[in-house]
């Protein structure tokens, strides 16, 4: 099978942990037909990112926000502030999570642990949508 590229975008989501697992795998109808094979998931945004974590108890979704808070301050004495407090802090995060994430693909489907599911990690107080880029390569 040759190379599927995909761009999909995103509406604007509040700040927090969004699972998008379902929204990329209906974007890759080509999932399906894949013994095995590789999806590659990047947004193109600096003040999000991407990470994979549980996805049965959104209490966990919670959790990571208020971590990610914790440990990456709005207080700190950041010198670029043109964007608002939250922009800076923001670009952090992006910076510790990431801006893509590689999954396998086996049988027709990602495979991914029974707890494990891709998040959109929205880091700015008044997002505008994000756009990803999938790529799937398999056989």
């Amino acid at each position: 099978m040759p190379w599927i590229q995909r761009f999909i975008t995103l509406p604007p989501m509040r700040r927090g942990f969004h699972l998008i697992t379902r929204r990329i795998e209906a974007a890759l109808p080509e999932l399906g037909s894949l013994e095995s094979g590789l999806l590659h998931v990047f947004v193109q945004h600096t003040s999000a990112s991407l990470t994979l974590n549980e996805n049965a108890d959104p209490d966990v979704r919670v959790d990571l926000e208020m971590a990610m808070n914790t440990i990456v301050s709005e207080d700190f004495p950041y010198i670029h502030t043109l964007e608002g407090p939250d922009d800076m802090p923001a670009h952090v995060k992006a910076s510790l999570l990431g801006a893509a994430v590689s999954a396998p693909v086996s049988q027709g489907r990602l495979a991914l642990g029974v707890w494990q599911g891709i998040y959109l990690c929205e880091h700015r107080d008044h997002a505008s949508s994000r756009r990803l880029v999938l790529t799937l390569q398999g056989e």
